[in-house]
């Protein structure tokens, strides 16, 4: 079984190449942009056969030049909801896309893709329908103007075609993110280093720390890839979340107790960290009024009706297991 993953030293890309290591797949073609090298890190360790930059792939994948694959996990995008250049987003987020669905559809090969539940912006509803999809940014729009290029081609596919509309993912493997890493690892390192975490106060008709978001475990994003790698029957566009939205409060106090338990200290309630100052609520940001989602949560209608029934990790064990890791990793 011979496989690429792109964005293969992101953070879905590193623990796809584990995942597939980890169930016997080791021929695989890495691709991504080492252009910041530091990201090396989250290939070390995972064995792959080749490596290949981004700005040569897709010619060469579309051109037959790499010899016969069986499947590509598209993870590769630019996943900045604050990048405001259109055109760049677009041509890394659609057009490499759409190159790269019609190279497979092409060449008989299985395409298990990140979409984004971005595409739903400011919905109420987050189910895989045109009327549940409203994106606030071109983030959010680049990742809904693919979907709709594969719900037209679907009828007519050639080989497998599965996408998944990631909500909140958090794990190992995104310290290179920046701002863009999630709420659990931001506030793991404000706490070691400031000994408290913040969040947004009330906002959008919720009181502080409420707004809710269904966060989901990156080893749960990578075993669902797996289910569909496993069933290549299974075509469409599906949610990818936990299926249970969870306020940010519930984020800042899994953080703070799983490194209260590392330090030998009894956990707390929320109340008592927020008297104690290990919680604070800090002014909504004026960048992102009207941009921003204050509540999702994953319809998993369409994805137990194809035949997945994972069971997803709840805040309090996966971000448990998220602090054991950043441990063992500082350490």
């Amino acid at each position: 079984m011979r496989v690429v993953v792109t964005g293969a030293a992101g953070m879905i890309g590193a623990n796809l190449l584990r995942g597939l290591n980890a169930i016997g797949v080791d021929d695989i073609l890495a691709v991504d942009d080492l252009s910041d090298g530091q990201k090396y890190v989250n290939l070390a360790g995972a064995a792959i056969s080749d490596y290949f930059d981004r700005r040569d792939f897709y010619g060469r994948f579309e051109r037959g030049e790499l010899g016969k694959i069986d499947a590509v996990f598209h993870e590769g995008a630019c996943s900045d909801t604050m990048e405001h250049d259109g055109r760049l987003m677009l041509d890394l987020n659609y057009r490499s896309s759409k190159t790269l669905l019609d190279a497979c559809q092409t060449q008989g090969v299985r395409l298990l893709y990140a979409s984004s539940a971005a595409v739903y912006g400011g919905a109420a509803s987050f189910r895989e329908e045109p009327e549940y999809e409203r994106p606030l940014n071109v983030y959010g729009y680049s990742k809904l103007l693919f979907d709709n290029v594969v719900r037209r081609m679907l009828p007519r596919a050639t080989a497998q075609v599965a996408g998944f509309r990631y909500f909140n993912v958090y794990g190992p493997h995104e310290q290179h993110k920046g701002r863009m890493a999630s709420v659990a690892f931001h506030h793991f390192n404000q706490f070691r280093r400031e000994g408290r975490v913040k969040l947004f106060g009330a906002y959008g008709g919720y009181a502080a720390g409420e707004q809710a978001r269904d966060f989901v475990f990156v080893d749960d994003v990578v075993a669902v890839n797996l289910w569909f790698f496993a069933h290549p029957e299974a075509n469409g566009i599906f949610n990818l979340g936990s299926g249970r939205a969870q306020p940010f409060n519930d984020v800042a106090l899994a953080v703070v107790n799983a490194v209260r338990s590392e330090q030998g200290e009894a956990p707390l309630s929320l109340a008592a960290m927020v008297s104690q100052g290990q919680l604070e609520y800090i002014d909504f940001p004026a960048a992102l009024v009207g941009k921003y989602q204050c509540f999702t949560e994953a319809d998993l209608g369409r994805l137990r009706a194809a035949g997945c029934a994972h069971a997803f990790a709840d805040v309090a064990a996966g971000v448990a297991r998220y602090a054991a890791a950043l441990r063992a990793s500082a350490a």
